[in-house]
């Protein structure tokens, strides 16, 4: 402990005893096998919100490092160990951490000496121009001067946030310049040779999706582009079940609406009197969005499902319809409607009438770019922790 700040020791000195506040819950136990061999690198959420935006950050780095094995805590994930230097030490002597990624203003200060004691690089991630916290009593000596030294990578939300930590000591090689960590949308693959293929087949067509759909909803759906074909006959609307349940149920209801249906999983292709492509479920998602300028996203005009997340619609240029039903994405949809990305419709007469009026390129395009803008909101910002956690794992290996 002799390279630690007698803050610091102090602080861990009253953890020893069980002073700090101890997270009830699960953790992985010591005597778990590790699963794998590849490097481990944790990910730490303060926050669910955070949480979503670090898995975000998980799936791109994985993409690029497939050999790592992520451990996520925190926020909408597994308990880290409790604050106390037995717990931490053991949970870092267990999973030894090659990367370990944070975020947020509360520190744990055993949790990140424990982790450097085992020689994991630390990273905060969207530091902001805010006091720090930790869970130890206010009458301790502070730790927080010392406890930010042990970051190896700091990226910063603001200026105001690096002038902050440079008076706390942070040396400058430490910080580097980023934003504030928002989830992003990671866009979902698609065969070019497809796209090319059905791109030309329906250009001439104004076509809409219905993504993620629920049985439940799908007499909704039906109805409104029922309704909306009398003001556009040529509209074609592609329904994607959420899953093959979803579709068994949905399939009945399409066939009896008398529409004429292409169904996707059969190899059928859309032709002129086309009017719903039905596919089986989402496994060409990435292509249905790339080709409709607007989409309905399911499970949001029904209780229970939670909607979708609409930054995969907008984060490839698609304007979004949804229900009021979104749970857990309240927050991206507001910042979508706020901005005039994403408009909720209630029933098959409001969701008619805003297909009707958001079909026309101009008004699709309008609200798809501002969508877009906010689905890569933080994409620049994970590109450089990314670049950075690539350069720190090839160091290691090369160690």
């Amino acid at each position: 402990m002799a390279g630690k700040g007698l803050s610091l020791r102090a602080y861990l000195a009253f953890a020893r005893g069980g002073g700090t506040t101890r997270p009830d819950g699960q953790i992985p136990q010591s005597d778990e096998p590790r699963p794998g061999n590849g490097p481990v690198v944790l990910a730490h959420a303060e926050t669910e919100e955070a949480g979503r935006a670090l898995s975000v950050f998980c799936t791109r780095l994985e993409s690029l490092r497939p050999e790592i094995q992520i451990l996520k805590t925190g926020a909408g994930a597994a308990d880290a160990p409790p604050e106390t230097p037995a717990d931490t030490a053991r949970f870092a002597e267990r999973w030894r951490p090659a990367l370990a990624f944070f975020t947020g203003q509360h520190l744990r200060p055993a949790f990140l000496a424990a982790l450097q004691e085992t020689g994991t690089r630390l990273t905060l991630i969207g530091a902001r121009d805010a006091a720090f916290s930790h869970p130890g009593q206010r009458w301790l000596p502070d730790p927080l001067p010392t406890t930010l030294t042990l970051f190896d990578r700091i990226f910063t939300a603001t200026p105001g946030a690096a002038r902050r930590l440079r008076r706390l000591g942070v040396a400058d090689e430490v910080l580097r310049d980023g934003a504030e960590l928002r989830e992003t949308g990671l866009p979902l693959p698609v065969s070019d040779r497809l796209l090319e293929e059905m791109s030309a087949l329906l250009s001439p067509r104004p076509v809409w999706l219905a993504a993620r759909l629920r049985a439940d909803e799908a007499d909704v759906i039906l109805r409104a582009h029922r309704a909306a074909v009398r003001l556009a006959h040529r509209l074609l609307l592609i329904v994607v079940p959420q899953d093959r349940e979803d579709h068994a149920r949905i399939a009945p209801m399409v066939a009896a609406s008398g529409m004429r249906c292409c169904r996707w999983e059969d190899g059928d292709m859309p032709d002129e009197n086309t009017q719903i492509v039905l596919a089986e479920d989402t496994a060409d998602l990435g292509l249905w969005y790339r080709l409709a300028p607007l989409a309905f996203l399911g499970g949001s005009l029904v209780a229970g499902s939670g909607g979708t997340n609409p930054l995969e619609a907008a984060a490839l240029g698609t304007a979004v319809l949804y229900g009021p039903n979104i749970g857990r994405h309240l927050p991206v949809y507001s910042q979508l409607a706020e901005l005039g990305a994403a408009r909720i419709v209630r029933d098959a007469d409001s969701l008619s009438g805003a297909v009707s009026q958001l079909i026309a390129p101009d008004r699709a395009a309008s609200m798809a770019h501002a969508g877009w803008d906010v689905a890569t909101a933080g994409a620049a910002l994970i590109d450089a922790v990314c670049d950075d956690a690539c350069e720190a794992l090839d160091a290691r290996e090369a160690r």
